[in-house]
């Protein structure tokens, strides 16, 4: 990638966020090169000038764009052993709140999300919980609330949900047809869904538990600080944090105000 690229595609970023709101200036810089450069041959587009044309005339397009840009990668019970450690470490504590608020953020198509209602479910809570699945993509978002998942995935996410200590038939949360998996709608009653971009929106609430797994490493040190202090403002004391395996709190501000419950799982505790 030339120089001449890059620079036009951080006056692409730049222009972006003024048109639409959206801003990708923490994103990781090789990933966001690398996407977009993805994005071009994708559409068979040569230039970045062409690609600005299709922008920021056609906001169909511009979803498709930003769904490339930002990343969307995910899976039932995606790590296993965060699922267990989240259901035998975490939720026998939030069971004695009597009402609990979780902050599912960067959501993206709603995998996690119902892995994380079918564990709250099994263990008896779903009811006294609200879950605010949030990600600055609306097209993600509604993929999400459908709950509607390709059957190809289907055994790595049964084999997930066993590992994770499922305690039913897992097909009872679903019905398959065409192809695809539809999950049951009652999963997700007390979720609110809300689009929210964690480079600049601010917090909107208490929670119990807020889970960021697998989005902080696209981007930058500075993003990331900014990131981490808008969790540690929205948790309670005593709240706890998930991330992905590759994320950590070490080089944070926050950092001393936080234990780890699980290292290898990324699970922290608030300490205050």
């Amino acid at each position: 990638m030339d120089v001449q690229f890059e620079q036009e595609v951080e006056q692409l970023i730049k222009d972006i966020r003024q048109h639409y709101g959206y801003d990708f200036n923490g994103y990781a810089r090789a990933s966001v090169y690398r996407r977009v450069k993805r994005f071009l041959a994708n559409n068979h587009l040569q230039t970045i000038p062409e690609l600005r044309e299709q922008v920021f005339s056609d906001s169909f397009f511009f979803e498709g764009f930003l769904q490339e840009i930002t990343v969307n990668v995910t899976e039932m019970f995606r790590d296993p052993a965060f699922f267990l450690s989240l259901r035998q470490n975490v939720l026998p504590m939030l069971s004695t709140y009597p009402f609990i608020k979780i902050w599912d953020a960067g959501c993206s198509t709603g995998e996690e999300l119902f892995s994380l209602a079918i564990l709250l479910k099994e263990e008896g809570l779903l009811d006294r919980t609200k879950i605010y699945a949030t990600d600055i993509n609306q097209k993600v978002l509604k993929q999400a609330k459908e709950g509607i998942f390709s059957a190809s995935n289907i055994a790595s996410y049964t084999s997930g949900y066993y590992a994770s200590g499922g305690k039913q038939e897992f097909a009872s949360y679903y019905v398959s047809n065409y192809g695809s998996l539809k999950f049951d709608s009652s999963l997700i009653k007390n979720v609110v869904f809300y689009p929210h971009n964690l480079a600049t929106d601010s917090t909107f609430n208490e929670f119990h538990l807020i889970l960021c797994r697998n989005v902080l490493i696209y981007f930058n040190r500075e993003l990331q600080e900014r990131v981490f202090t808008l969790f540690d403002d929205s948790l309670v004391d005593l709240g706890y944090l998930a991330l992905g395996k590759k994320e950590t709190l070490a080089m944070s501000g926050i950092f001393s105000r936080y234990a780890f419950v699980d290292k290898e799982n990324r699970i922290h505790r608030k300490t205050g």
